[in-house]
């Protein structure tokens, strides 16, 4: 993969959304259907031939994680708080699962089961879901590292929520892995933090206008 600052910023903004319907799941457990199934579609592929295709192949399924770029690392001094302490924490999670070579083929073995399922089931099916949850829970939270996810109390005990989160985190760890593949590391949060706003910018001015 080539190691640019284009593909930099389509992981961290696919990093961004789906830790931006996290958020959503854990408040209103309600999330735009497209949305959802662009950023858990992004789990199964795995040899896709650019960072975009991962995504639909298009910046437009991009377009809320590119405003969030914008937001989290613009000059702006409001930041989602919340929102930054689960991009550190995913972070944090994929270099601990990147050192981990025995967590990474468990995790490889269970996404080519993924695969199979896929062929019958839509990546939003319950079934799905469920299954992509306990692909999170023995291969990232059985590292002994937990994110706290903030929200509705009553939403956060319902299975259905807890899945939905866990899958969803699971796209971040993909995203994740994919800003690290193509160049990303902490030091760009310091180093090349503009670089990468002007990139996000450019990139969302070729795109339609954003209504959330």
């Amino acid at each position: 993969m080539e190691k640019s600052l284009q593909n930099q910023v389509i992981a961290l903004a696919a990093l961004c959304q789906a830790a931006k319907l996290v958020q959503h799941s854990a408040r209103s457990n309600t999330n735009k259907q497209h949305e959802l199934e662009v950023c858990l579609s992004s789990i199964a592929k795995l040899d896709a031939a650019t960072p975009l295709d991962i995504y639909g192949g298009d910046l437009e399924n991009l377009k809320i994680g590119l405003k969030l770029v914008i937001d989290q690392l613009g000059d702006e001094p409001k930041k989602d708080v919340e929102l930054t302490r689960y991009l550190v924490g995913v972070l944090a999670l994929e270099r601990k699962l990147h050192n981990k070579p025995k967590q990474m083929s468990l995790l490889a073995n269970k996404l080519q089961h993924l695969e199979r399922q896929l062929q019958h089931f839509a990546v939003t099916d319950d079934n799905v879901i469920a299954n992509l949850a306990d692909i999170y829970s023995n291969c990232i939270s059985s590292m002994g590292a937990r994110i706290q996810i903030y929200g509705q109390p009553e939403l956060l005990k319902q299975n259905n929520v807890q899945h939905k989160v866990r899958a969803l985190l699971l796209a971040a760890i993909r995203a994740a892995v994919l800003w690290r593949q193509a160049g990303g590391s902490r030091l760009h949060f310091i180093f090349k933090r503009r670089k990468l706003v002007a990139e996000a910018k450019q990139a969302l001015a070729q795109l339609s206008p954003l209504s959330i």
